[in-house]
């Protein structure tokens, strides 16, 4: 079995955001980058799945040379081979048309990505690609096996839980509840030092979106704490200050 899997490089989830050039830029000073959650949940389930069937895992991912200790980390848990578009991601359609444009001749019975990036939270790379490639997509599930050349998926819905499956060629998105991600060991970190990392050159894509200004929360106000036995003036600060009865 052949699998792809999307690795996006994102700052890590205790990073203090800020922003620049007009607040239309991410500040990258001194901060410190991991592989997407959701994506390393997905390289997991992909490893185990060619340990148990054999096959291939590579990692795409679309970003700069700043991207590679990213990168090598995802080789040292246990891909066997990294691809990185040297392109920075401007949004999630550039991200699938680079990876679309790799894929399409690689033939990969399986490609996953997280359902989203911790940063963006846009998820809609998965679609994308399955649009891009012609072949069906599941976003967000929490279970995957293949047998017979079958995808059978576990995804959430509202209420409960729905069971799909498809053909392979697919793409899948994870979501969390898919596996344990795994911890690089020595034995990875060394290995991943001489494993195949290819640099391609991005493709000629249509500019189709752009950054107007990036905004952060209102910073938390003030607390008020009311006695227990003062509920009239809970029932009154809610819907006459907070508005929110």
């Amino acid at each position: 079995m052949k699998i792809l899997v999307c690795i996006s490089n994102v700052p890590d989830t205790t990073t203090k955001v800020t922003f620049t050039d007009n607040n239309t830029k991410f500040n990258t000073q001194g901060v410190q980058f991991i592989i997407n959650p959701y994506d390393e949940l997905a390289l997991t389930r992909a490893l185990e799945l060619t340990e148990k069937d054999g096959g291939t895992v590579t990692t795409i991912t679309v970003g700069q040379v700043d991207t590679e200790a990213t990168i090598r980390k995802a080789l040292a848990i246990g891909a066997h081979e990294a691809v990185r578009v040297n392109a920075e991601p401007a949004d999630a359609f550039f991200v699938a048309e680079q990876i679309a444009a790799y894929a399409k001749n690689e033939q990969f019975d399986l490609i996953l990505t997280g359902r989203e990036s911790i940063d963006y939270n846009g998820g809609q790379v998965c679609g994308l690609l399955g649009e891009m490639l012609g072949i069906p997509s599941v976003n967000v599930i929490t279970k995957l096996d293949i047998a017979g050349g079958v995808a059978t998926m576990v995804r959430d819905i509202d209420g409960g839980k729905e069971t799909v499956s498809c053909k392979l060629p697919c793409v899948a998105s994870a979501q969390k509840e898919f596996t344990e991600p795994r911890i690089p060991n020595m034995r990875g970190i060394m290995a991943a030092r001489t494993k195949p990392l290819k640099v391609i050159e991005p493709v000629a894509t249509d500019k189709t979106s752009s950054t107007i200004a990036f905004d952060l929360p209102p910073a938390k106000g003030s607390c008020k704490l009311i006695p227990a036995e003062q509920a009239e003036q809970l029932i009154e600060l809610l819907h006459n200050e907070a508005k929110i009865i």
